[in-house]
């Protein structure tokens, strides 16, 4: 099993408010452990951000058996003027194949972000 460690960055998104910008999707045969993500608002005025983890990995095995669905990882959290919020930074967050984390913003194209994982292939 191979460990590569990468980064996604986007620039300005989502394209607009209230439609996420998908900004990662686990490739098959790969397990992504997630290291940091950080949102810096680029607008003259405060904005809000909210970040999913959208699975569609099958039963589990844990208490439960349940089927993995959407989860609300920030929830409009606000971002104010000249700053950036560190999300999921010190949290141990495993993606399976096809998982997917979106992003969403009170303004259009006034988020940018920074996405590191380690892949295990």
């Amino acid at each position: 099993m191979a460990n590569t460690f990468r980064v996604v960055t986007f620039a300005a998104e989502p394209n607009a408010a209230g439609t996420v910008y998908k900004f990662y999707t686990t490739a098959g045969s790969t397990t992504t452990v997630v290291l940091g993500l950080i949102l810096t608002n680029i607008h003259t005025a405060q904005v809000t951000a909210t970040v999913r983890l959208v699975s569609t990995t099958a039963k589990t095995g844990a208490t439960g058996d349940a089927d993995n669905g959407t989860s609300i990882l920030i929830n409009a959290a606000p971002i104010p003027v000249g700053s950036s919020l560190e999300v999921l930074t010190g949290s141990k967050v495993v993606l399976e194949a096809g998982d997917v984390l979106d992003v969403d913003c009170s303004v259009a194209d006034m988020l940018s972000g920074t996405f590191s994982m380690m892949e295990i292939t």
